[in-house]
């Protein structure tokens, strides 16, 4: 159970701290110092290399959070703030995938063809989604941390 636990915080950390990072600090600074063609290839590829990591993330969140609830006693014996945990993890992956699969493709391919109109509505788009997630995973973070507290 301790190594589920560690193993989950672990894949939190790396995708919720991903986002944070991406949004707080990485789209400020390249807005102010980058032209959109260096800025929009620069974001194609930072989303290339941090979505394998969100990928290994979700199965992890899934496959640990899983085994933590059946050591539990299954999803009847866990308290509202576990259902609600796995809720957010459903939409939070249904999110990323619509990102991974929709905006990012969009991005990817308007960045070759360099038609940097369409790339920025496509990282326009990956910016409300990423911040739609990144809220839901600041709440996650909050409903695991004080969940068994608040009844």
């Amino acid at each position: 159970m301790s190594l589920a636990l560690v193993l989950h915080l672990f894949a939190a950390t790396v995708w919720v701290g991903g986002m944070f990072f991406a949004y707080q600090i990485l789209r400020p600074v390249a807005g102010e110092m980058l032209e959109p063609p260096v800025r929009l290839t620069l974001w194609k590829n930072v989303f290339w290399r941090f979505f394998p990591w969100v990928k290994a993330s979700i199965v992890l969140l899934f496959l640990t959070g899983f085994w933590m609830i059946r050591g539990l006693g299954g999803m009847a014996n866990v308290g509202w703030h576990i259902h609600l945990m796995l809720l957010m993890a459903v939409v939070m992956t249904v999110v990323f995938f619509l990102i991974r699969g929709k905006y990012y493709c969009g991005l990817k391919e308007a960045v070759i063809i360099e038609n940097w109109a369409v790339a920025a509505e496509r990282l326009g788009d990956i910016r409300k989604a990423v911040g739609l997630n990144l809220i839901l995973g600041l709440i996650t973070i909050a409903v695991a941390g004080l969940g068994r507290y608040l009844g």
